[in-house]
């Protein structure tokens, strides 16, 4: 077997498939990452602005390269490959991208769009925090409406989530309106927003402390140390945080730029600029742009 066909967290040494070491590592993280909620998305986001490297050894990573890693069945071993992820969580990962592939509407759902929008992946529901999806209503009529729904607006037959409905429409109007309001006035990109304190990390503190111990008694040979490097990183992992406020205050300055009052909804404009769009009730849209900064509109 060459190195260029090696699965991502191993390498050939001596004639024998091994594990590399950081990229193993990085295996184990998206694992535990998606386990704990993360989407494949925004786990491949945190990897690239951490500067882990992908499988050609570039920091460069996306919602498909993590799929394959998290389905790639190498990781349970075999006569080549040593194990890397125990059975139990690698089922339990497969479960999980079943369940999410019906929630997302890449299932059998009839009313569901299986395609991407202008706004998958952005909008999000300010009651519950699901995500929004795009369904066509039941109609006697030919042409039937399409609306943006919380996932969670219906439940085994029972309303869950009363947020409101959006089309198309609407959103484009809302990102005009505040879009122009950045356009008359483009030091509202200048304004700081509030940073969420970086929580205490019990777990990794309790971590350190022990490979410290285990490293000022000399036991680099420990067999608990590999394990308790592993768990800190982990640990480090679910609370890394990227501060790059200024970088994105740059670019969000960059787009805007010498443009004129939009007359109209601008796609690439939307995609390059938005982060997330919350919808409260009252029919209420808050923007968050790519450098944190948030600005609310009715729709």
């Amino acid at each position: 077997m060459v190195q260029g066909n090696m699965t991502f967290g191993y390498k050939l040494m001596e004639g024998k498939i091994q594990f590399d070491e950081p990229k193993a590592t990085v295996v184990k993280n998206i694992f535990a990452a998606y386990l704990a909620g993360k989407s494949t998305r925004r786990i491949a986001k945190q990897l690239a602005e951490m500067g882990c490297l992908n499988g050609n050894n570039k920091p460069s990573w996306s919602h498909g390269s993590v799929g394959n890693v998290l389905e790639n069945v190498n990781y349970l071993g075999d006569e080549f490959y040593p194990q890397l992820i125990e059975r139990g969580c690698f089922e339990l990962v497969q479960k999980f991208r079943k369940e999410r592939c019906v929630q997302l509407g890449r299932g059998t759902h009839p009313n569901s769009t299986n395609h991407q929008e202008t706004f998958s992946g952005i909008l999000r529901c300010g009651q519950c925090g699901e995500d929004y999806r795009k369904y066509k209503e039941r109609s006697a009529r030919k042409a039937k409406k399409s609306v943006w729904k919380c996932k969670r607006h219906l439940y085994k037959d029972r309303v869950c989530c009363s947020c409101g409905f959006l089309t198309d429409e609407q959103i484009e109007k809302a990102f005009v309106a505040v879009a122009n309001r950045i356009l008359a006035r483009m030091q509202i990109l200048d304004r700081k927003s509030a940073k969420d304190p970086i929580p205490y990390n019990r777990e990794f503190h309790r971590l350190d402390q022990r490979i410290q111990e285990l490293e000022a008694e000399g036991r680099y040979s420990s067999p608990e140390l590999p394990a308790l490097l592993f768990k800190r990183a982990q640990a480090c992992y679910q609370t890394a945080q990227i501060d790059d406020t200024d970088y994105q205050t740059g670019k969000l300055k960059q787009a805007f730029s010498g443009r004129q009052p939009l007359g109209a909804f601008d796609r690439e404009l939307f995609r390059a600029t938005v982060k997330q769009a919350t919808v409260h009730t009252g029919r209420r849209l808050v923007f968050e742009w790519i450098n944190g900064l948030t600005m609310e509109t009715g729709y």
